[in-house]
């Protein structure tokens, strides 16, 4: 067992009075969190421009500046620019004198351009929508983004001309695409995304492709600023291969394609090398099943010789960076419920550097965190501490231990009284396996008495839970509870193999993972056995209404943003495209039973313990029609039930703070009415 209670400090938190009155942490505390993103460090090394992420307790709603901050320097700290609104995509010009950035406003989003000797600020653009994947060509001269050109909708009828002054209906909706809407977006507008270039000093963005196909990818320059790479579906059939991506060249004088790789499966993230000679990317071949790892590959600038570097590690990779010798990347990837750095040589040896990326995703504790890399071959970094959100960090190859230099919350969380954390390794009572969790004690944790406990699972049900800071389960902690949340079969970090176990199974053997994992909470004593509680949301919505009606062992269960209807939600979802064959056999009228046979509606009739469903009215992934099927039927078995709706709310229920507080409150005050203490 592993403790994480403590394992990152702040030099300067130990000058702290003893005495130091702390409080819990408490549901408005979440409005005062910030946290770093996207720390991007010059290529001398010397500083690092990042993403302050925060929140506006008045309009309650995320915000985010760039602040940059020095390497050499502790004291050097300062917001980038004196712009209001929402800046995001820093990148530094090749000689690292300039920054470009987006700005967005009530104006919409816009390419800025600063000057770092200076300070000045200056807008590039003025674009029909919103830029991203902003690239410096390395003779400093373009800056090379994406951006979605709007395109009409289809016309099937003629209107007859309304009279003067009538007030009619609003015309209808039309579309023909297969995808054609978004959770957290809504209704697509017609339109496809292409690649653009503009001059550093300003002008019209010059569109580079063209034609009813998705330019969505990270961008590379070649050496000689003349070559974009990028991946895209180019494919005739491409919304029906809608997994399927190769890379590709474009000369940005001629225009002219270069089909660089060909195969079924994603081929995305292009990198040159900085000698020019070699291009890494991502991707697998589609092997359609649950789940497959991204390998890291490389391949010469023509496409050919291509071969995978990263076949020794059985884990994705989810970023990368070339040295800049070119002889080797820096790479992100998740291990065992760890975020981590590492560099892999060409000839796939891999070194590792930290495990202790991520802290961005503030709800509930899933893995994230970016990385960036100098010419030096300085690491710039988003820390993760399991009591508080990301700072950014510097680490290097030889010298592994971090250096934090931000610490963005030390006006708040050092007079707070935060859980601990636990990693706990438990096997399957299915098949032996290993299973990994994390137990999160409650602030001055006692140990002669005993406490309730919360079982949180995870969504995905491809993604995993880590040592990362949690707003949702600090406050479960901070009420008295103590929080276990496991990473069963099907968890990612683990490898292919155990990844891909709920193909054409789920929920499945992931149901027995989990309540072993209570056994072995159980067996560690200061759980009081009679007062069990689970919750979860999305996938965890999911295995929550699985195991309520599995067993009766819970007083009481939280369902967030559930599927319980396979057949159902396959049709009406955003992504109902995505699960035939990789989720389960064929399409739902073809496999009716078994689409059913995994729905929870199915076990319905066995449900005694009092449930509470909860959803986004707009969630257009898990869409409030499932928590509605689940509510109804418990409602006509006379069983104690609840409905909890939250308006405006998308998938990411706690998108907005003030969402994020409702599902904790409303969750912790339905286990407190059950609560037998």
């Amino acid at each position: 067992m592993k403790s994480y209670g403590t394992l990152f400090l702040f030099v300067f938190s130990f000058f702290l009075s003893t005495a130091q009155v702390q409080t819990l942490f408490e549901p408005l505390d979440v409005f005062q969190l910030e946290y770093a993103n996207n720390p991007q460090i010059a290529p001398n090394g010397e500083w690092i421009v990042y993403e302050r992420k925060g929140f506006d307790i008045m309009e309650d709603r995320a915000t985010s500046s760039l602040w940059i901050v020095s390497t050499k320097d502790s004291k050097v700290h300062r917001k980038l620019t004196s712009r209001e609104g929402s800046e995001r995509n820093a990148q530094w010009s090749p000689q690292g004198d300039k920054l470009v950035f987006v700005s967005s406003s009530g104006e919409g989003s816009e390419i800025f351009l600063y000057w770092l000797e200076t300070g000045t600020v200056a807008k590039l653009t003025q674009l029909e929508n919103s830029p991203s994947n902003l690239a410096w060509s390395p003779n400093g001269s373009r800056i090379a983004f994406t951006m979605k050109v709007n395109e009409k909708p289809p016309v099937l009828a003629k209107m007859p001309q309304k009279p003067k002054g009538a007030k009619w209906a609003k015309a209808p909706r039309i579309t023909d695409r297969l995808k054609h809407e978004a959770d957290g977006s809504g209704y697509i507008k017609p339109g496809f995304t292409h690649i653009f270039t503009i001059p550093v000093e300003g002008g019209s963005p010059r569109q580079l492709t063209s034609g009813p196909f998705h330019h969505k990818s990270a961008l590379s320059w070649s050496p000689d600023s003349r070559k974009i790479y990028f991946s895209a579906n180019r494919n005739p059939d491409w919304e029906y291969e809608f997994r399927n991506s190769e890379i590709y060249a474009i000369d940005t004088s001629t225009l002219l394609f270069e089909t660089l790789t060909q195969r079924s499966g994603p081929d995305y993230n292009p990198m040159v090398s900085p000698d020019g000679e070699k291009i890494a990317y991502l991707g697998y071949e589609d092997k359609v099943q649950a789940y497959q790892v991204s390998r890291l590959q490389v391949m010469d600038r023509k496409g050919k010789e291509s071969r995978v570097i990263s076949s020794k590690l059985d884990r994705s990779i989810s970023g990368a960076v070339w040295a800049p010798d070119s002889k080797g990347l820096y790479v992100q990837y998740n291990d065992l419920g760890h975020t981590k750095l590492g560099y892999i040589s060409l000839g796939g040896d891999l070194t590792e550097i930290v495990d202790n990326v991520g802290g961005t995703s503030l709800g509930r504790p899933y893995a994230s965190g970016s990385f960036s890399v100098s010419e030096n071959e300085t690491l710039a970094y988003t820390l993760s501490f399991p009591d508080r959100p990301a700072d950014v960090a510097t680490v290097t190859k030889s010298k592994k231990k971090p250096e934090i230099l931000t610490g963005l919350n030390e006006d708040l969380l050092p007079y707070k009284q935060m859980a601990t954390l636990n990693e706990i390794w438990y096997k399957s009572s299915v098949d032996g396996r290993k299973i990994q969790g994390w137990v999160m004690y409650p602030p001055n944790f006692e140990k002669r008495r005993d406490y309730p406990l919360i079982v949180e699972n995870h969504g995905g049900p491809i993604l995993n839970y880590g040592p990362h800071f949690s707003a949702e389960m600090q406050l479960y902690a901070a009420a008295g509870y103590i929080v276990f949340y496991p990473n069963p079969r099907g968890s990612t970090s683990y490898g292919e193999e155990f990844g891909n176990l709920l193909f054409n199974n789920y929920p499945g053997e992931d149901y027995n993972d989990v309540m072993d994992g209570v056994e072995a909470v159980l067996e560690q004593g200061k759980v009081d056995k009679d007062r069990l509680f689970v919750t979860g949301g999305s996938a965890g919505g999911i295995m929550t209404a699985w195991m309520v009606g599995k067993t009766n062992r819970f007083k009481a269960a939280v369902v967030a943003k559930p599927v319980v209807n396979w057949i159902s939600k396959t049709l009406v979802a955003d992504n109902y495209y995505g699960y035939a064959h990789s989720r389960y056999p064929g399409q739902p009228w073809e496999n009716v039973e078994g689409y059913w046979k995994f729905s929870p509606l199915s076990l319905v009739g066995n449900v005694e313990t009092p449930t509470m469903v909860m959803v986004g009215m707009e969630d257009l992934r898990t869409p409030p029609s499932e928590a509605k099927q689940l509510y109804h039927a418990l409602k006509l078995r006379k069983k104690e039930t609840v409905l909890v709706e939250i308006p405006e709310a998308s998938h990411g229920i706690a998108a907005r703070p003030s969402n994020l507080i409702t599902k904790v409150v409303h969750t912790l005050a339905w286990f407190e009415k059950y609560d037998q203490k």
